[in-house]
C-alpha cells in the first residue's frame, strides 16, 4: 500500500498506470489527476478525482456511467469489479436470482440509458436487489446524480486499498459525504 508521498512522487507515467482503474475504464480521470499533485491525503486525492468528473461534461460523465458493468451480470470485469461482486455474492447467483437481476437490469438500462450502480462492498444480494428495485422508480435526473455518487463512493473505497490513510483521512472520514 502507497503512501500519499509516495503518490505525489511517482512518475506520471506510474501514476496513470496505478490510478487508471479507480474509475471503472476511464483512464482520462487519472490522467488528468496527475497535475493537481501533490495531493495532502488520500481524501484530496479522492475529492480531485471527483472534481475532474462533476467539472467533465455530461456526455463524459455518461460515457463514465456507461463503462461500468450490470452488477450481477455473466461479463468480462476488471479484477476490483470481480472482487467487489464477488464479495457481495454476485458472481454466485441461483439462476433464478440471475434471471431476475438480469430483468431488472434491463429495465434499468432501457429506462436510464446506463447500467445500475451500487457501490456493493460489504452490501449482500438481497441488499442491492431491493436497491435496484427501488430505484427504477427515480427520475432519470434523481438517478443520474445518484449513480455519479455511487461512482465515487467505489471510487474512494478502490483508492482505500491502493494508499494508506493519513491522520487527515480519519478527520475527513467522518464528514464525507459523496
Amino acid at each position: 500500500m502507497l503512501t500519499i508521498q509516495s503518490v505525489n512522487e511517482m512518475k506520471k507515467v506510474a501514476f496513470i498506470q496505478h490510478f487508471g482503474g479507480v474509475f471503472e475504464h476511464s483512464l482520462w480521470v487519472a490522467e488528468q489527476a496527475v497535475h493537481n499533485r501533490p495531493f495532502s491525503s488520500r481524501a484530496s486525492l479522492h475529492e480531485q478525482m471527483v472534481l475532474i468528473v462533476r467539472e467533465s461534461s455530461n456526455s463524459d460523465q455518461l460515457a463514465l456511467l456507461r463503462n461500468h458493468p450490470n452488477l450481477g451480470a455473466k461479463i468480462k470485469m476488471t479484477d476490483a469489479s470481480v472482487k467487489e461482486q464477488t464479495g457481495a455474492g454476485l458472481t454466485s447467483l441461483t439462476k433464478t436470482e440471475f434471471n431476475a437481476f438480469s430483468s431488472l437490469n434491463e429495465a434499468y438500462i432501457k429506462k436510464f440509458d446506463f447500467p445500475f450502480i451500487m457501490a456493493v462492498r460489504g452490501k449482500t444480494k438481497e441488499e442491492i436487489y431491493g436497491q435496484l428495485k427501488a430505484r427504477l422508480e427515480n427520475d432519470r435526473a434523481t438517478e443520474f446524480e445518484r449513480a455519479l455518487n455511487e461512482v465515487f463512493a467505489i471510487a474512494y473505497l478502490r483508492l482505500s486499498d491502493l494508499v494508506r490513510e493519513t491522520e487527515a483521512d480519519e478527520c475527513l472520514q467522518s464528514q464525507r459525504i459523496f
